[in-house]
């Protein structure tokens, strides 16, 4: 079935709405986590099981998803895994033992990634080469909830309500989600609609491994600094109220570099955006490093820097390989292997070496990133020849 240009803005919207809940809940962890840790009794270093939980369900969803998305209705499977969301969502207050906790976090890093790499694929099959701009706006979607939950949290609490109310929230606007998602068809394959491209793009391991690999670079680096920016603040000296609001400033540059990113896409090569975001996120961490400027204008900065990495990277990889619900699977679980790895051995580095090993840390993760783009760049100039 081809969509009509109605039914994909449709289709297209919902996406967006869904995203921002996406956001919500990936962003609501970081300002919860000294709650989460007074309500399981846990210290830095054990509430950093919650990262790794969360990480080995987004892995177990990215293949789950990948498959399932090829095989059955794209729309029924998202509504199926916001569900899941919304009740593992309602669930977190209540799960007061670590280990129960975790349980849950597991199930929700599951669902969050199979509405992410679902939602991703289903608007690649609906705009096809014209997906770019497409993309950096879901993913602008994606960071304004990102952006939006740490001042929900910090209403809820400045109202003298449990910050168990900011989960509650945001699982009753997931169920609302379902209403309009199963009222619309789902998009379907490029193979089995109009031809989106005249060939595929050639077959090549070794580039595949380096996206692969920047994906979990940059998501391990997304994750640590949303995750442990709080945290940082605080062991740093900050006031909780005011640590808390710099995953919000994180977040609101991160959500208007992508929506920045929207026109830039268009107009500049994939490359010339990510050696720009890149190049001012090395910028930034060394800042942060050797204190050359306060910690909100670095998270203001950073934010800025990975603003545009993620959804011009996708697209980057929709035009160099083929795009479908198996790839893009591979593609989260690159990003569940990195939300996991690196966010988990934080914690312990902030207890065993100090403050000082954060900032190190993600100027390493940029570097990196750097490498990464050298090599992938250098692998497709080879294969053109």
């Amino acid at each position: 079935m081809t969509l009509t240009l109605d039914h994909g803005r449709r289709v297209t919207l919902t996406y967006f709405i869904a995203f921002i809940a996406i956001g919500m809940c990936v962003g609501l962890l970081g300002p919860t986590l000294p709650h989460l840790a007074g309500m399981t009794g846990s210290g830095m270093g054990q509430i950093a099981i919650l990262f790794t939980a969360r990480a080995l369900g987004t892995m177990l969803g990215s293949v789950l998803s990948g498959v399932l998305i090829d095989r059955f209705d794209g729309h029924r499977v998202l509504a199926a895994m916001l569900l899941l969301l919304a009740a593992g969502l309602a669930a977190v207050p209540f799960s007061q033992a670590l280990v129960l906790l975790t349980a849950v976090m597991f199930l929700l890093g599951l669902a969050e990634v199979s509405v992410n790499a679902g939602a991703n694929t289903l608007l690649l099959w609906t705009h096809g080469p014209a997906s770019p701009p497409w993309i950096s706006a879901l993913h602008f979607c994606f960071g304004l909830g990102n952006m939006l939950i740490p001042l929900v949290l910090v209403v809820v609490l400045r109202l003298g309500f449990s910050f168990a109310w900011a989960f509650w929230l945001v699982a009753l606007y997931v169920i609302v989600l379902l209403v309009p998602l199963l009222r619309q068809a789902s998009p379907r394959p490029p193979d089995l609609t109009v031809g989106h491209r005249t060939a595929p793009p050639p077959r090549d391991g070794w580039r595949l491994a380096i996206f692969l690999l920047m994906f979990g670079l940059y998501v391990g680096m997304e994750v640590t600094f949303a995750g442990w920016i709080t945290a940082y603040g605080v062991l740093g000296g900050m006031a909780p109220a005011d640590a808390a609001l710099l995953v919000t400033l994180f977040w609101l540059t991160l959500s208007a570099g992508r929506l920045v990113a929207i026109p830039l896409v268009r107009r500049l090569s994939p490359w010339m955006v990510l050696r720009g975001c890149l190049g001012l996120g090395l910028f930034s961490t060394l800042a942060l490093h050797v204190q050359w400027l306060p910690l909100p204008l670095v998270a203001l900065l950073f934010g800025l820097a990975a603003s545009a990495i993620f959804p011009t990277l996708f697209g980057l990889s929709n035009q160099l390989m083929l795009a479908n619900g198996r790839t893009t699977g591979w593609i989260f679980l690159a990003c569940g292997i990195g939300g996991m790895a690196v966010p988990s051995l934080t914690g312990p580095l902030l207890e065993r070496a100090g403050t000082a090993a954060f900032p190190l840390l993600l100027v390493v993760l940029v570097g990196l990133l750097i490498l990464g783009l050298v090599l992938l760049r250098a692998r497709v100039r080879l294969a053109s020849r």
